[in-house]
């Protein structure tokens, strides 16, 4: 790697208010934690044409999320390899928007993503399973198009390297780009990352963050599906397209440790294995010890097995109290120091309609730097927290000792060369600790 892509240049360079209030208020000051303030909707102005990539569940959701962002807002194309994915998309666009797409403006294929993008669209939504985002993101940039990306951006190594690179294409042609990491959208995460950096909790000393969970969604195969159909459909279980789950969902919780502290691991020992998962080539679980470079360590835990106990959640220990990045801060005797104040119900409970999804704030974010003329691009800290990730698998599959350098260094590309409706040559094992 040459020194302009070293990981001191993409370690977040993110304020104590983050990146998002920095798009509310303008980049002028430093906002505290009563005053930090969220657009409720991107300003009014031309007409921004988006193109969807990828036209599953989580694209279809993210196209809507596009709508609802502001005024003067369209879909005006829609790519995905499976037609079928095409035509709920659409179904589904025009039940809860009442948006027709011409025919002539959806694209069916490997190569969608170049038709969409050379469609007149003025922003593109990365929506594929992420082992196409490197090339998808590159030919966006390419084009000059602002970018909405979901997580994770890449499921190994090479792939990380690519979104670097074209996130800093992206920044001279004053591109903005808005990776799909909820919580550093969402006002209560930022106003306890704002009082952590002021000292509420002293000087961080550890951290742990977990996404354990029921088993995910999976696919059977169908007669007349061939390897490469079958293996797309059923993407979020398979190493190639998704990156293992401590990659395509565990990205959040990590990130939000490496959001907090403004730094990423050094270096990762972890374990994990597969007991249960029915399809794919992926483990059941992983729990990783990461160590940072002033010898912070953090425990990472993601596991996917029904019937097990659940645990979604992210803490930062500090010298002198703890919180969980969410909406508390703790004393350290355990009691409440602070506590942030969500709208309630006249019963005291949560009113979770009063506070505005991070999904759709994403896209108000993503449309408000548009439009006011100042630039956003979170691919880099986005890059840093999936290589993180990368290397916490890496460690479980090999039960070796995993360097950030190593990780900058490698080589490693996962999946087929090319790609085409048939059999996938790659090789499929499940990965054993301590033979490699």
């Amino acid at each position: 790697m040459s020194d302009h892509f070293s990981r001191r240049n993409f370690i977040s360079s993110i304020g104590a208010a983050g990146a998002v209030s920095m798009i509310a208020c303008g980049g002028k000051k430093r906002y505290q934690p009563g005053e930090l303030t969220l657009p409720e909707q991107a300003p009014d102005g031309k007409v921004l044409k988006a193109g969807l990539i990828g036209c599953g569940g989580r694209g279809t959701g993210a196209a809507i999320n596009f709508l609802n962002a502001g005024p003067n807002l369209e879909i005006s194309a829609l790519g995905d390899v499976f037609r079928d994915r095409i035509e709920q998309c659409k179904n589904r666009l025009m039940q809860e928007k009442e948006l027709v797409l011409a025919e002539e403006n959806c694209f069916v294929g490997f190569d969608a993503f170049e038709k969409v993008i050379d469609s007149g669209v003025d922003v593109v939504i990365l929506a594929t399973p992420p082992h196409f985002r490197p090339q998808h993101f590159a030919a966006a940039v390419n084009a000059k198009k602002h970018v909405f990306m979901e997580k994770p951006l890449a499921v190994d190594p090479v792939g990380i390297r690519s979104i670097m690179a074209s996130a800093q294409k992206a920044e001279p042609f004053n591109l903005s780009v808005v990776t799909g990491t909820q919580r550093r959208h969402q006002h209560s995460y930022l106003t306890i990352l704002d009082l952590v950096k002021q000292g509420a909790i002293g000087d961080i000393v550890a951290a742990n963050c977990y996404w354990n969970q029921r088993q995910l969604w999976y696919r059977t195969r169908k007669s007349g599906w061939s390897d490469m159909e079958y293996m797309i459909r059923d993407w979020v279980n398979w190493l190639w397209l998704s990156g293992d789950h401590i990659v395509e969902q565990h990205i959040h919780n990590i990130d939000v440790i490496n959001w907090f502290t403004g730094s990423h691991p050094v270096k990762a020992v972890g374990f994990g294995g597969r007991h249960r998962r029915p399809t794919g080539d992926q483990y059941d679980f992983f729990s990783v010890d990461y160590i940072y470079e002033n010898g912070m360590h953090m425990h990472s835990m993601c596991r996917q097995i029904n019937g097990c106990a659940d645990n979604v959640s992210e803490w930062i220990v500090g010298s002198k109290g703890t919180t969980n990045c969410h909406d508390k801060i703790f004393k350290a005797d355990g009691s409440v120091a602070w506590q942030y104040p969500f709208p309630t119900h006249k019963e005291g409970k949560v009113d979770r309609s009063k506070i505005k999804s991070p999904y759709e704030q994403e896209h108000i974010n993503l449309v408000t730097a548009i439009r006011s003329g100042n630039p956003v691009n979170t691919a880099k800290e986005t890059a840093i927290t999936n290589l993180t990730a990368i290397m916490g698998r890496v460690s479980a599959y090999t039960g070796k000792q995993v360097t950030w350098e190593e990780m900058m260094n490698s080589d490693m590309r996962l999946g087929p060369e090319t790609y085409e409706m048939g059999a996938v040559n790659i090789s499929i094992d499940i990965p054993t600790p301590g033979t490699a």
